[in-house]
């Protein structure tokens, strides 16, 4: 691995310390924060004041916006409260700016119902319920949004949600959905490629999201209820402009194939098949593109012979039209790393679902971990890859699934790694320093165990 001292300073900071000046490594990782073991309970002092001590507790399924002023927030997901001793549904929202997390809003105990007020009205006592598997956007003015997920409504009812919520000016706003979970939330999908007022998408769970450069929010696939109120995997691809959702592709009913046509070739027939835990990115001209999940490939055939259903198929939705970019039509591939540190067109990360993605301001796109398959294993993973120019590069990490952390003693040093993970959330800060935060593991135990460490990479 290729180690850059540049000596500029300005390195993360040891755990729970004051920050330090440290050499800087480039392609290296940095723990930052967090605990280096499993299952650690919140550490919330007083809201609304930062302080050193802070850290939200372990959690899988978070959601994370950045800001306008480069502050990175985390809202709720399925991990530990202030108390500690279980895991269940959190609503609470934190901020992370200026090497300090601050606990802004909702509850410090798990299994929080939501308070959604009046629809379309911000309120100081609004607050989306508790929930995991959820999916969020930042706007072009710096608003945060959140739809959906699995959680808990105004009535304290656990389930499918698919409500939609603002955070502006720090107040919530219920903008658009079911306060309720009811017994299915079926989609209203209207005409495709209208928008209309009634339109909205189903309940659902572990979609994937974009924003354009319009500002408008985009949501694809993930598993909860059709037109029909059936309950499934979808591949529907919405469009929340306006004040209005528009259904653009896909199908409005559960467990499509995949329609690949031919590589690199956008074609108004081609469509991903319905998937879940997908990742995303958005290029420097607007484009769409997605990676991966758990779902249906070409055929469905292995996943429904073998159980095997990660994907590493990558697609671009470009002008309305997908075209498939790369990777297999067929589940269940493993990865082809190469050389480390040398791009090639062969490389192709393993299929996998629940990874962490980035895009930087060059326009390369960043993945990292999840579950699927390595070179020759499978389980949770801790490999970094990065996509530019039409090819990808592994960049770090293992090629072997399931490795334990190495957190050396904070800060900068080289042999510091995350360890494997799936269902981690991340952000990009205004340096290209890629951020990495919790997640949950099959290492640290036989039912998993979820992180609340904070790690930093500086390309």
């Amino acid at each position: 691995m290729l180690l850059i001292l540049d000596g500029c300073g300005g390195g993360s900071k040891p755990p729970d310390s004051t920050p330090v000046p440290t050499p800087v490594i480039h392609n290296q990782w940095m723990w930052v924060s967090g605990a280096n073991t499993a299952n650690a309970k919140g550490m919330y002092g007083t809201q609304g004041t930062p302080a050193s001590g802070n850290i939200p507790g372990a959690r899988s399924y978070a959601v994370t916006w950045t800001d306008q002023s480069g502050s990175h927030w985390l809202f709720g997901g399925y991990g530990f409260d202030s108390v500690g001793i279980d895991e269940g549904d959190l609503n609470d929202l934190w901020k992370y700016s200026g090497g300090k997390w601050t606990w802004i809003g909702g509850s410090n105990l798990k299994e929080h119902p939501g308070a959604y007020g009046t629809q379309g009205v911000a309120a100081d006592d609004n607050i989306p319920g508790a929930r995991y598997q959820a999916v969020g956007w930042t706007d072009p003015s710096g608003n945060l949004w959140l739809f959906g997920g699995l959680g808990i409504d105004s009535n304290g009812t656990r389930g499918h949600l698919n409500d939609l919520w603002k955070y502006s000016g720090g107040k919530w706003t219920w903008v658009s959905g079911s306060n309720t979970v009811g017994e299915y939330r079926p989609g209203v999908y209207g005409i495709k490629g209208i928008p209309a007022s009634t339109n909205v998408p189903g309940a659902r769970v572990d979609a994937s999201s974009w924003v354009d450069k319009a500002g408008n929010l985009w949501l694809f696939g993930g598993e909860g209820f059709d037109s029909t109120g059936a309950l499934g995997i979808l591949n529907d691809l919405w469009k929340y402009g306006d004040g209005e959702w528009t259904w653009m592709s896909g199908s409005d009913a559960i467990n499509q194939l995949g329609v690949y046509g031919t590589l690199s070739t956008p074609a108004p027939g081609n469509v991903p098949g319905a998937r879940t835990n997908a990742v995303t990115w958005v290029d420097l001209s607007g484009n769409l593109w997605l990676f991966g999940g758990e779902g249906q490939d070409s055929d469905g055939i292995r996943c429904q012979e073998t159980l095997i259903c990660e994907l590493n198929d990558m697609w671009k939705y470009s002008a309305g039209h997908w075209a498939w970019m790369g990777g297999s039509s067929r589940a269940g591939q493993q990865g082809t790393y190469g050389t480390q540190g040398s791009p090639a067109l062969g490389n192709i990360p393993g299929a996998r679902w629940g990874a962490v993605a980035w895009s930087d301001s060059n326009g390369n796109f960043w993945l990292f971990g999840g579950h699927g398959l390595a070179l020759t294993t499978s389980g949770d993973l801790n490999d970094l890859w990065k996509y530019s120019d039409g090819q990808w590069t592994w960049m770090s990490g293992a090629n072997a699934a399931n490795q334990t952390g190495a957190y050396g003693t904070g800060g900068a040093d080289s042999i510091s790694m995350p360890g494997a993970r799936d269902s981690a959330v991340g952000w990009i800060d205004s340096f290209g320093n890629l951020w990495l935060f919790g997640g949950q593991n099959f290492v640290t135990g036989a039912n998993g165990g979820k992180q609340n460490d904070l790690w930093e990479f500086r390309p």
